[in-house]
C-alpha cells in the first residue's frame, strides 16, 4: 500500500552521518527540514547537499523546506547557567542587565521591548510552559514577577505571553539574511515563523522572490493572533504547518486540539498543504518506541486530514532516527486503511474558477466511484495533483512531470508520488498516453488489466493547462 501522509524529518546532528540519513530516506522522508534556528548555513547547505545527492541515488525526489528562526523571545543566560525557581518567588525579567548576569533574582531577556508589551496581572510561560510567572508591575525596563509554577530554569528558555499580544515583527534582521540563503540553495519550502497576518507571508514572499528564489510559503501557525487571521494566512501561503508547541503555550493546551482540526480542515478547504508539528514523538528521542499516547497522535492527525507529520528533535538530535520514522510510517499506513480516511465531500456544492481545477475534480469523482488503480498527471506546475490531493482516496497519484522543482515541491502532497518524467514531448496523444503507461508499468505500480486515468493538456509545457482526463486500460 502506497502511504498517503508524508513524514517530514529535521535534520541535524544525528543525520549527519550519511549512512543515517540513507535510512532515513529508505525508511520513508519525503521530506526533510533545515532548522535555521540552529546551526551555520555552512551545516545547512552541506546537509543539503547530501540529500540532494542520496536522493539522486535512489531515483525518488526529496523536498527541502528551509524553517527560518523568526522573533523567537527568549530569557539570556544565568551566571551558573541555570537557577531553581520556586512558586512564590519574585523574579525580574530585566532588559538592561548583562545577556550572561542572570542570577537567582533576575535575568536578562533578548526582546528588549517587552516590558511595553506587558502589563500587571499578564501570565508569561517559560521554557515552552514549563515556568509560570505573574506579572505584578513593569518599572521602565523592568519586568516584575511572581512565580506560579517554579522548577529549573536554563539559558536561553522561550517566552510566551499568554492569550498572545506580543509585538516583536516576524521578520527579524537574521531572518532577511536567511532568506537571501535558501533562495541561493533553491529549497523547494520556505516555513515563516510566527506570522500575525498576511502582511507578514506576502513581505516574506516578495523578499524571496526579489532574491531569486521560487519556493513555496509556509506559514507556521503559532501565535494566538494567528489563530484569529488564520483564514487570511492560508490564502496568502501555499502551506500551513500546526506548530504545537508555542500555539499551545499562547492558547492553552486544552484549546490546542480544536484548533489543530480547524486549521487543517480550513487548509483542505481552500486547496492548502497542511503540516502537523511539534512533539509527535517526542519520547523516541531517548527511546526506541514511541509511547502509546504518541501513537495516537500522529494517527488522529491523519483521520483529521493533515497533508504531513513532522519530526523534529527525533531525527535531528535523537538516538534513533530511524526507529521514529519507520514509527511514523507504520502509524500512518495503519490510520490510512480507516474507511473514514478514504471518504471525501470536498467542494462538492462549490463552482470551479479554472479548467485544470475541474478536471482533477472529475478525476477524483470518477476515481473514487470507478475500480481506478491508479491516476497518472502529467503536469508542467503541479497544481491539478494539488487539487486531486485534496480528496480524501485510497488511490495514488503519478505527478510526472519534466520539471525537477515541481516534483520536489509535490512530494509535500498527501497522496502524491513524483516521477521524473521527459517522454512525451514530440509525441502524438497516442504516444504519449503509452509512454505513460509504460512509465507505471516499470515501476510496477500498475498490471495488466488495471484502470487508469490520464491527465494532462492538449497543449505539452503549459503550467496549469490540464484540461483533459482518459481512462484507459492497462494492455
Amino acid at each position: 500500500m502506497f502511504r498517503r501522509t508524508k513524514i517530514i524529518a529535521t535534520l541535524g546532528p544525528s543525520t549527519d552521518d550519511p549512512k543515517m540519513l540513507d535510512k532515513l530516506i529508505q525508511a520513508g522522508v519525503d521530506v526533510v527540514r533545515l532548522n535555521f534556528s540552529h546551526e551555520t548555513s555552512e551545516s545547512h547547505q552541506r546537509r543539503l547537499e547530501q540529500v540532494r545527492q542520496c536522493a539522486d541515488a535512489i531515483g525518488r525526489p526529496i523536498g527541502v523546506i528551509a524553517d527560518l528562526q523568526g522573533p523567537k523571545i527568549r530569557i539570556e543566560g544565568f551566571s551558573d547557567g541555570k537557577i531553581t525557581l520556586n512558586e512564590g518567588d519574585k523574579f525580574i525579567l530585566d532588559a538592561t542587565i548583562p545577556s550572561n548576569a542572570g542570577n537567582q533574582q533576575r535575568v536578562g531577556i533578548t526582546y528588549k521591548p517587552l516590558p511595553k508589551d506587558v502589563r500587571h496581572a499578564d501570565t508569561l510561560l517559560l521554557d515552552d510552559g514549563r515556568i509560570v510567572l505573574e506579572v505584578k508591575k513593569v518599572i521602565d525596563s523592568q519586568i516584575h514577577c511572581g512565580v506560579v509554577v517554579g522548577g529549573i530554569l536554563s539559558n536561553c528558555k522561550g517566552i510566551n505571553r499568554q492569550g498572545g499580544g506580543l509585538s516583536a515583527n516576524a521578520l527579524t534582521h537574521k531572518d532577511r539574511v536567511d532568506i537571501a540563503t535558501a533562495a541561493a540553495m533553491q529549497v523547494d519550502y520556505m516555513a515563516v515563523s510566527f506570522p500575525r497576518s498576511a502582511e507578514d507571508i506576502h513581505e516574506a514572499r516578495q523578499l524571496l522572490q526579489t532574491a531569486g528564489g521560487k519556493a513555496g510559503i509556509i506559514a507556521k501557525i503559532e501565535r494566538a493572533e494567528a489563530i484569529t487571521n488564520h483564514e487570511e494566512i492560508i490564502k496568502a501561503s501555499d502551506a500551513i504547518m500546526v506548530a504545537r508547541g508555542d500555539l499551545g503555550v499562547e492558547i492553552g493546551d486544552a484549546n490546542l486540539p480544536p484548533a489543530q482540526k480547524l486549521l487543517i480542515q480550513k487548509a483542505r478547504d481552500l486547496n492548502k498543504v497542511v503540516i502537523t508539528a511539534t512533539q509527535m514523538m517526542e519520547s523516541m528521542i531517548e527511546n526506541p518506541i514511541p509511547t502509546r499516547a504518541e501513537v495516537s497522535d500522529v494517527a488522529n492527525a491523519v483521520f483529521d486530514g493533515t497533508d504531513a507529520v513532522m519530526l523534529s528533535g527525533e531525527t535531528a538530535a535523537g538516538k534513533y532516527p530511524d526507529k521514529a520514522v519507520k514509527a511514523m510510517d507504520r502509524i500512518c499506513r495503519e490510520a490510512e486503511k480507516q474507511p473514514t480516511v478514504r471518504v471525501s465531500d470536498h467542494r462538492i456544492t462549490n463552482q470551479f474558477g479554472r479548467i485544470d481545477e475541474a478536471v482533477a475534480m472529475a478525476t477524483m469523482y470518477t476515481a473514487n466511484h470507478l475500480n481506478i488503480t491508479a491516476i497518472a498527471a502529467l503536469t508542467e506546475s503541479g497544481s491539478a495533483p494539488l487539487w486531486m490531493s485534496r480528496i480524501n482516496s485510497a488511490i495514488p497519484i503519478f505527478a510526472l512531470s519534466r520539471n525537477k522543482s515541481t516534483c520536489s515541491k509535490v512530494t509535500l502532497y498527501k497522496g502524491v508520488y513524483p516521477i521524473e518524467f521527459e517522454g512525451v514531448f514530440g509525441m502524438d496523444t497516442l504516444q504519449a498516453n503509452q509512454a505513460m503507461i509504460n512509465e507505471l508499468l516499470q515501476r510496477g505500480a500498475i498490471s495488466k488489466g488495471d484502470l487508469v486515468i490520464i491527465t494532462k493538456g492538449d497543449l505539452k509545457g503549459i503550467a496549469g493547462g490540464t484540461n483533459l482526463m482518459k481512462i484507459v486500460c492497462v494492455d
